[in-house]
């Protein structure tokens, strides 16, 4: 039980004064590109199954 207590306060203390977290600034920033980056991988995805769907529907309508 004591490991557990003393991992408990190193973990503690590393992230509360050895941790340098982003600004808000630059948080913001990184979640923007985040959303837009999935934004546009969604939309090439759409883009590809719906010529993939015609695509096999023209193939098996020969």
């Amino acid at each position: 039980m004591r490991k557990f207590i003393k991992y408990l306060k190193e973990s503690f203390t590393e992230l509360t004064k050895k941790t340098s977290w982003p600004s808000w600034d630059k948080l913001q920033g990184s979640a923007i590109l985040v959303m837009v980056t999935t934004v546009l991988l969604a939309a090439v995805l759409f883009v590809v199954d719906f010529a993939f769907q015609h695509l096999m529907t023209l193939i098996y309508t020969l």
